[in-house]
């Protein structure tokens, strides 16, 4: 699903990825560790498609499709999901308006067709209960006023909505209780149609979700074993 050949990225003029070699097979659960500031970030950020990490050389490929020079809008609706470990705050767009236009753009981009409000909120429903989140939440603007928690319910809640071929979970398991750290292990292996890409640290948490394969980074580069 993602092969990543020969890459080497830098920020403001500084290399923090050297010659990243790295493959994601459909239906993965792949890890993605190293000690803090070994690269997982950038290379996750990079994948995504953020502006501010420049490419230097080498190709990402998904799905078979070159997509190195493309946007994040494009790799976004070509399916690559990304929860970062720190979400903006954004005042004045609710849950549900977030929701009703990712979901508007990947069912168009997907199917040609427009998605009716009555499927939306049918499907809605149908995740809010199952995470247990309440009505009232999706009335409320964007990670505003949620705690750490709640936000990572959140984080849930679009994942399962949009239901994108590859997500990729940064430290997902960040300041989060065992309960909620269960939740998400439950989301990652009740999504058979989604390959995951995830970093942790935390082997309680890893243990979970069984990783069927783990890359190991260090100083910005893969470590051969």
């Amino acid at each position: 699903m993602l092969e990543i050949k020969n890459l080497n990225v830098s920020l403001d003029g500084k290399k923090l990825l050297s010659d990243i070699n790295l493959t994601v097979h459909d239906g993965d659960r792949h890890l993605l560790t190293g000690h803090n500031g070994s690269g997982k970030s950038t290379l996750v950020q990079t994948i995504a498609g953020n502006p501010a990490y420049s490419i230097d050389s080498g190709t990402i490929i998904f799905n078979g499709k070159d997509i190195t020079k493309e946007n994040t809008t494009t790799r976004a609706l070509l399916g690559i999901f990304l929860a970062s470990q720190h979400v903006p705050e954004i005042p004045g767009l609710t849950v549900l308006s977030l929701l009703k236009h990712a979901c508007t753009a990947h069912t168009h981009f997907r199917t040609g067709r427009d998605l009716s409000m009555g499927e939306l909120l049918t499907r809605l429903e149908e995740v809010r209960t199952k995470l247990n989140i309440p009505k009232e939440w999706l009335n409320r603007s964007m990670n505003v006023g949620f705690s750490g928690g709640e936000r990572k319910r959140l984080m849930l809640l679009i994942l399962q909505m949009i239901e994108p071929e590859l997500a990729i979970l940064d430290e997902p398991d960040s300041g989060t209780d065992i309960q909620t750290q269960q939740l998400i292990a439950d989301t990652i292996h009740n999504m058979p149609n989604t390959t995951f890409l995830f970093i942790s640290h935390q082997t309680t948490f890893t243990d979970m979700i069984k990783p069927n394969t783990t890359t190991t980074l260090s100083s910005g580069q893969v470590v051969i074993k």
